[in-house]
């Protein structure tokens, strides 16, 4: 079936001309059923589906103002958006808001807000007790997640030595945050 023959029948079909959808439906009806088969997977839906797309076919024609050309493309869109809605429906819908209720909060409340700040405060001091370079080899380790080989290569000096350093600056960090408890 040409296109512009479409355009022409769907002007009739809503003028609620019978015949004209019969024969629009006979010249399209396997494209877009093929359209259905190939988003629902189900020969069974895809049947239904292309039932409910001639009906909106037959109330929603008056709406087409397009020229011949692009009436099989409104089609398909019609049968593309019927589809997609199938398929939504398939989702299973979210939770009860009730069930909500049930999760637990993992954000930290109030008082383990304190107590964080607390600690990064006490471990803020503690690294200034540390050497410069110590205690940015232990921040850039710990915080940032450079590797070993990198802070040595970052400071200049033998891995086996950086190893040692982040050794000793974490005794020395655990001895000050011991006393500083």
């Amino acid at each position: 079936m040409e296109r512009d023959d479409i355009g022409g029948l769907l002007a009739r079909v809503s003028l609620r001309d019978r015949n004209a959808f019969s024969l629009l439906y006979s010249g399209v009806s396997a494209k877009l059923f093929a359209i259905c088969i190939r988003m629902l997977k189900d020969r069974g839906e895809a049947e239904e589906a292309l039932q409910d797309v001639f009906v909106k076919i037959w109330h929603k024609a008056g709406s087409y103002t397009g020229d011949g050309a692009n009436a099989y493309p409104w089609l398909c869109a019609i049968v593309r958006y019927h589809c997609i809605d199938r398929l939504r429906a398939r989702r299973p819908q979210g939770e009860d808001i009730e069930a909500a209720v049930d999760i637990a909060d993992l954000a930290p409340d109030p008082e383990q807000n304190a107590v964080l700040r607390s600690e990064g405060g006490r471990i803020d001091t503690c690294l200034e007790a540390l050497d410069p370079d110590r205690a940015l080899a232990v921040r850039q380790a710990y915080v940032e997640g450079l590797s070993y080989q990198e802070l040595a290569d970052h400071f200049a000096v033998p891995l086996n030595t950086m190893r040692t350093w982040l050794r000793r600056s974490l005794l020395k960090l655990r001895e000050c945050m011991d006393e500083h408890a």
